[in-house]
């Protein structure tokens, strides 16, 4: 185990007694956001650490994330690692129901999906008495002091992986340093997003010895899935029209993908954009946008085909991202105009695609500052700057190529860092 020198402080133990007394209200709340998404009754159980499958036999790596975007980054992860080491099985825990349908989607070999335990006594006693991990790997700032602590105290060698932490996380840690070394003490390895995690979690006394700088394991995802009978039968419907993707867009960002169509029409009047928001459930709303704008449209979720007169193809589904990424390679990655820290440009990249952004990219720095550098995406910061970027690409195709090319050299350097964190995980947490 792993930091057998620091013992508990003050503010752990108190954080003990509140967890142990607030779980029956945090079941409450977390049983109601299960049952209205229809989880069965027996999976609403595994927030309470009741298992609802058997432990598989031999060695078992455990990987917690929090949500839908830790359970992607992870889940090429665990595939590759799967394959590299035939002998191990492998356990993913997360919080939400959407989290839980993604994975069951996409569940790579040897895999098993559970709801995380509640940071509570109970939960995470059963938990652990159930699985006996070999190994737990948790992702990103998803910290539970318990989970951890147990997870430590039964032996079970512990990594943070991808971790980030936002300056404000930073300062509200080191108000209470006895407590921060204390958890991080728990820890066998960090892998940090960048450089400046590394200092932080050495700052706030992480071991330097078990801190290794890495990347956005996010870039790493695996290719988002393609409907090949839908690829079809769009590419039917488009025919030789230009086309151009807006993905991810947020509120406030549609207004300026509008502008930017409206302007490329002067001069490509058959240009067809694909808008996709970040959020479905939004598609009225920007419908109207697109109307207020003086734009024809059709839009997917009710079933409207595109004609020769649609202006703009409103995708507001889900999970159909990767077919339209496959339909067009010239994408504008949405969260990147307003401070809300982009979207992974490793997804378009995968279907070869070049991509635009706006400057509110930095959850994904990392991976869009050499992408930006070597010509593989363009930042801008309007309407007239998107415009004139769509507008570069469509006219000069030898550039856009480039763009391509250099999108695709970005697919294979993740490659290789994917077997590069593959192998630290493996080798600091006696898997190998």
């Amino acid at each position: 185990m792993s930091g057998p020198g620091l013992s508990p402080t003050p503010l752990y133990h108190l954080y003990r007694a509140a967890s142990s007394v607030l779980v029956p209200f945090a079941w409450r709340a977390v049983r109601k956001k299960l049952r209205r998404a229809e989880v069965p009754l027996e999976r609403q159980h595994e927030r309470l650490g009741h298992a609802s499958l058997p432990r598989p036999p031999g060695r078992l790596v455990w990987f917690h994330a929090a949500s839908v975007g830790e359970s992607l980054s992870v889940l090429r992860l665990i595939t590759r690692m799967g394959e590299r080491l035939p002998n191990l099985e492998f356990l993913i825990t997360s919080g939400t129901p959407t989290s839980a349908d993604l994975i069951a989607r996409r569940m790579p070999p040897r895999c098993r999906h559970q709801f995380a335990p509640l940071d509570g006594p109970g939960p995470v006693a059963r938990f652990y008495r159930h699985w006996r991990p070999d190994a737990a790997v948790f992702v990103e700032s998803e910290l539970w002091p318990r989970m951890i602590v147990e997870g430590a105290r039964a032996g079970v060698p512990l990594a943070l992986l991808n971790a980030r932490l936002s300056e404000k996380s930073v300062r509200g840690w080191q108000r209470f340093p006895s407590t921060a070394r204390f958890l991080l003490d728990r820890f066998r390895l960090f892998l940090t997003q960048n450089r400046q995690t590394a200092d932080n979690l050495i700052a706030m006394g992480a071991d330097p010895a078990r801190v290794t700088p890495g990347t956005n394991l996010k870039a790493m995802a695996g290719p988002l899935p393609v409907d090949t009978a839908l690829l079809t039968e769009m590419r039917a419907a488009i025919g030789p029209r230009p086309i151009w993707v807006a993905s991810s867009t947020h509120p406030g960002e549609e207004e300026v993908v509008l502008e930017a169509h409206r302007q490329l029409l002067a001069d490509h009047p058959d240009l067809l954009l694909l808008l996709i928001p970040r959020h479905p459930e939004r598609g009225t709303e920007v419908s109207t946008l697109i109307t207020g704008a003086g734009l024809t449209s059709a839009r997917r979720s009710i079933g409207e085909s595109i004609t020769p007169g649609t202006q703009v193809y409103l995708a507001d589904t889900l999970g159909e991202t990767g077919t339209w990424y496959a339909l067009c390679p010239l994408v504008f990655l949405g969260g990147s105009l307003r401070e809300i820290g982009g979207h992974n440009p490793f997804e378009p990249a995968q279907t070869g695609a070049a991509v635009i952004t706006g400057p509110g990219y930095f959850n994904f720095a990392e991976t869009f500052q050499p992408l930006i550098a070597s010509g593989g995406a363009i930042e801008v910061t309007g309407a007239a700057p998107l415009a004139r970027a769509v507008r570069r690409w469509l006219d000069d195709t030898e550039a856009f190529d480039t763009a391509r090319t250099q999108a695709r050299a970005l697919v294979a350097a993740q490659e290789t860092a994917l077997e590069g964190v593959i192998d630290t995980l493996t080798t600091r947490l006696g898997l190998d």
